[in-house]
């Protein structure tokens, strides 16, 4: 069994029922055949966009009960300076943010598939697959 490394896009797909990655991004989170992991930037992440873009604190909670159910699973990977160097040289090789370079950093590190929403900074550059394609 292989494990997929999500980032926080996928999380917050998952809860926002209007997303267009919705529905594949909950069934991922559903599928108990495949292991999940993340990074632990993602509890910083989801509860950013749940209060600043989406201001609805109460949105937070259920975001990071779904991160600990990431957690349990497969895990979660820390940062480190390997990581976030890895990261700084990877945002700079693709033109990404190191927030985005340090999912990438972390799939690598840890041997999984990436798994975003952002189509624009990681799935169209390779560097990710969506939900619905995994």
């Amino acid at each position: 069994m292989s494990t997929l490394l999500l980032d926080s896009s996928v999380v917050l797909a998952a809860i926002k029922s209007g997303d267009r990655h919705h529905e594949s991004a909950g069934a991922l989170l559903a599928d108990g055949s495949t292991v999940l992991a993340t990074l632990d930037l993602a509890r910083y992440e989801v509860a950013n966009v749940a209060v600043r873009a989406w201001s609805a604190p109460e949105a937070v909670a259920p975001l990071l009960r779904i991160l600990d159910r990431v957690a349990a699973d497969g895990g979660v990977v820390e940062s480190s300076a390997r990581l976030i160097a890895h990261a700084a040289e990877l945002a700079e090789g693709h033109a990404i943010s190191v927030y985005d370079a340090a999912y990438v950093a972390a799939a690598a590190e840890a041997g999984c598939r990436l798994v975003s929403c952002d189509v624009r900074d990681l799935v169209s550059k390779g560097l990710a697959v969506l939900p619905a394609t995994t």
